[in-house]
């Protein structure tokens, strides 16, 4: 949509925001609750989003390294959601100039088009791998755990969503075009899940008959952190609000981990998903290749999260509709 065209859709005096990656699943879900909510929204984004764009919302299908298409699409916004992103999993994360391009370009020109067109407010979202590399973290807060030195990341996405995140930040009370100061603050999830999420459980329901029996995954006892898509949205909603003068500004150049406030063991907490998923398996053997290929997908996850590698050579399963029992052991 041509960005001169779409200030005549939108109502005069309602906010207006726009959220680059709005085409993937978490910005497609924020930018349906900011719409519905009352805002107009401005999906940004190379992807075209999963579903119809809701009423008071549109969608630009641009770049975010396009900095001509960037700056047109930010006429009169208010704030701006910046989501955007590449090379988290799977065959992006060898395309190390892409992920870089993305992560870190693209950045610098969100923060240099909020400048220029008198954008008061930035919000991030980063990612909980800026501060882990396989260090125990335990109660770890925003005043404790400190940026894990980026010459030690073991990924390039890592590295430059970390750098991305130290540039929104040290952007905070810069000075805008008309004289007023940028506020900035970061939201640093872990691993998003809800309805219809399509990075991680359809990539195991698409393997769950691959039949891996060797595999290598996290250790057994730790524990993470997982954040519900609805709880995620809600934080960038409140961290919008916190950087405006009605909340004193509260937000403006802080750091957030958001999560679901509990910590869970990922074998346990994945138990009912694996259930759900065989509930209409009644081959024993059948169901420990199935359980092996799962926990193998899911690896990708924790890995990135536990920077170790355990190797299970056994699996014997139990469920008390089929009759099988399940043991896990490690070498």
């Amino acid at each position: 949509m041509d960005p001169r065209a779409l200030w005549s859709n939108f109502q005069h005096g309602k906010e207006i925001v726009l959220l680059t990656g709005g085409g993937g699943y978490f910005g497609y879900s924020l930018g349906c609750a900011l719409a519905k909510s009352g805002a107009s929204v401005i999906l940004y984004d190379i992807q075209k989003p999963p579903s119809e764009v809701p009423n008071g919302a549109a969608f630009i299908q641009a770049d975010v390294r396009n900095y001509d298409a960037l700056f047109a699409a930010c006429e009169g916004a208010d704030c701006v959601f910046h989501i955007a992103s590449y090379g988290m999993s799977g065959l992006e994360q060898l395309q190390r100039k892409q992920i870089e391009s993305i992560n870190i370009g693209g950045t610098k020109f969100i923060i240099d088009v909020c400048k220029q067109r008198n954008i008061p407010r930035l919000v991030y979202t980063s990612t909980i791998n800026v501060v882990f590399g396989g260090n125990h973290i335990e109660e770890g807060d925003e005043e404790t755990v400190p940026y894990f030195p980026l010459e030690k990341h073991i990924d390039h996405y890592s590295k430059t969503k970390s750098i991305a995140d130290q540039m929104v930040l040290a952007a905070n009370a810069s000075l805008l075009s008309g004289g007023d100061k940028l506020r900035t603050c970061v939201l640093r999830p872990p691993g998003i899940y809800g309805p219809q999420e399509q990075r991680h459980l359809p990539r195991i329901a698409r393997n769950i008959e691959r039949g891996f029996f060797r595999f290598r995954f996290g250790e057994p006892t730790a524990q993470m952190n997982w954040v519900h898509v609805e709880n995620l949205v809600q934080a960038h909603i409140l961290a919008a609000e916190a950087l405006t003068s009605e909340k004193n500004y509260i937000a403006s150049g802080q750091a957030y981990y958001i999560n679901d406030g509990e910590n869970v063991n990922l074998f346990e907490w994945i138990t009912p998903l694996v259930c759900k998923i065989h509930m209409f398996i009644s081959n024993a053997t059948y169901l420990e290749k199935t359980v092996c290929s799962h926990l193998k997908i899911i690896n990708s996850i924790i890995h990135a999260q536990t920077r170790k590698l355990y190797l299970y050579n056994y699996l014997h399963i139990y469920n008390s509709n089929l009759g099988v029992h399940i043991e896990i052991f490690t070498c």
